[in-house]
């Protein structure tokens, strides 16, 4: 009998589940030989069709976010720039199928470098398109996975999610995937387990897996004393988050009395649909990548998106953040081609040096804003004077709304503070509204450790003391300025890391939405000298 393993990952959706270890069925191999351009061309017009058929009738059966996520995909279908470049490869002489194969292929290629993590989630979206048009043009079907089992892989698709019977458990462990993938927010819905980034996990089967996506470890070939422990873990988690549920609508206060905010960050509208604003103090980060994750998105869509979450918020107050796109990000007409993306044209950089496409953002911030408590956040500010641009440009523009008489107002504007240069003197971004710290980006950058790069994840770390003095640091001229300061980092959502963090000064911070619940109950356990 083999010997338990026990490997590790990250946690996409929390939970536990124990059953066989059962691998995801490979993408659709291309087998077509081209019979002429017409024929061909014909062919995946067809598959097109059914693909998208196929969409409709799961939309029908379906809600929430499963139903957006297909809608995702049925408009990016319908989007003839998704399959210009395989009709022109049919053209040139190709099959069908090579040619969706090779089209899809580039354009998932250059989601997964991408830097942003919106976009590296949503290549698992176009490997289901390019699955599904596969499978119509083979009249191949997809194969149903078995109920209860740990379904793993390098990523699984939104269908191979939709497909699976929940009904007797279940988990999701993959080599690579991501927790802000549309699977990983299906999966958080449903209460599935899931971990990504499992990168020695084996590629065959196990007879019996044990997922434990609590502490982010799974266990092959359990023997039973860990059979027995996995239970007794599984027990004391569901004890937690009783508790923790318990506390959900309560004021997030240490041991020793001091309040914490606590805020959300949204990757996207639907992540707050089951999520009751009375159990927060309101949005703190607004991501604003995912309207552009298939192009340019005109005034009226980016005003719908930022007024559902404002409407949601019932008041309370809502950060969006200015699109963070540059260097790597595929978004065609707006990214450039860099060699070092990481400290290159990006987030704010970007913006001021493509100000046609701001402004279309500028303008629906600025009328959104009339209708909530609304901020603005500008992404990898480095100094004053792109901040001042900035602030220019909405300015400007609220003149230009103001004679054309459409209502809007003026929300404050702040900047995160990633770059260690502001965060070592941000008494110079002084006229900011408020600060807020992303302690991913300038976790990595104070570091020099890739924050993806698993080589060097050990250095990455947040209470490294060079980045708490910074924190610090923030922290302090934020009292001095009298500037609010927070922080909207993945570090506010760490239970491990939340001591260090409020011991540096912080009183308000942002954590993803399944997080919450926990976090307060973390917060409950400390002393504001960050002792549990």
């Amino acid at each position: 009998m083999p010997l338990p393993l026990k490997l590790t990952g990250t946690i996409a959706s929390p939970g536990f589940a124990h059953g066989p270890l059962v691998a995801l069925a490979a993408s659709v191999p291309t087998k077509r030989r081209s019979r002429g351009a017409a024929e061909e061309t014909a062919a995946l017009e067809a598959a097109l069709a059914r693909a998208v058929a196929d969409i409709a009738a799961l939309i029908a059966s379906s809600s929430g976010a499963a139903a957006d996520m297909l809608e995702f995909q049925m408009a990016m279908l319908e989007d003839d720039a998704l399959s210009q470049a395989a009709f022109a490869a049919i053209a040139a002489g190709s099959a069908a199928d090579t040619a969706w194969a090779a089209a899809l292929d580039e354009q998932i290629a250059g989601y997964i470098a991408a830097e942003d993590e919106y976009f590296r989630a949503r290549s698992a979206d176009l490997r289901d398109m390019k699955d599904r048009v596969l499978q119509a043009l083979s009249g191949a079907t997809a194969a149903r996975p078995p109920a209860g089992a740990i379904l793993t892989g390098d990523d699984i698709t939104p269908s191979q999610f939709i497909a699976a019977d929940w009904s007797q458990g279940g988990a999701i462990a993959l080599r690579q995937g991501s927790a802000a993938s549309h699977v990983a927010m299906l999966a958080r819905a449903r209460g599935i387990p899931m971990l990504v980034g499992i990168s020695d996990l084996p590629a065959g089967g196990a007879a019996m897996a044990l997922v434990d996506a609590e502490a982010g470890s799974i266990l092959l070939h359990p023997d039973p004393s860990s059979r027995a422990q996995f239970t007794i873990d599984q027990n004391a988690a569901a004890g937690r988050r009783d508790q923790a549920a318990a506390r959900a609508h309560l004021e997030a206060m240490t041991s020793d009395g001091t309040h914490i905010a606590v805020h959300l960050n949204v990757a996207e509208p639907d992540d707050l649909e089951a999520i009751d604003v009375a159990t927060c103090d309101g949005v703190g980060l607004m991501r604003s990548e995912f309207l552009y994750s298939r192009g340019l998105p005109d005034e009226e869509t980016q005003l719908a998106a930022y007024r559902k979450v404002v409407r949601w918020a019932s008041g309370k107050p809502v950060v969006i953040r200015t699109v963070d796109a540059g260097g790597d990000k595929p978004v065609p007409g707006f990214t450039v081609d860099e060699s070092n993306p990481f400290l290159g044209l990006r987030g704010l950089r970007l913006a001021l040096a493509k100000p046609d496409i701001f402004r279309v953002q500028v303008r629906a911030l600025l009328r959104v804003a009339r209708e909530g408590n609304v901020s603005v956040m500008f992404p990898m500010v480095s100094q004053a004077s792109e901040y001042a641009s900035a602030s220019g440009i909405f300015r400007e523009e609220a003149q230009g709304l103001l004679a054309r008489g459409i209502p809007h107002a003026m929300p404050r504007l702040g900047i995160m503070v990633e770059v260690p240069a502001v965060a070592i003197a941000p008494e110079l971004l002084g006229e900011a509204a408020f600060f807020s710290i992303g302690s991913n980006d300038l976790t990595q950058y104070v570091m020099a450790a890739g924050r993806d790069n698993g080589a060097v994840a050990a250095l990455n770390n947040v209470t490294h003391p060079a980045v708490l003095a910074l924190i610090g640091n923030v922290v302090r001229a934020g009292e001095a300025l009298n500037i609010p300061v927070s922080l909207c980092g993945d570090a506010g959502g760490d239970p491990a890391a939340l001591p260090a963090i409020l011991a540096a000064g912080l009183r308000s911070i942002s954590v993803a939405p399944a997080q919450l619940p926990l976090v307060k109950l973390a917060i409950a356990s400390m002393s504001i000298g960050g002792q549990a």
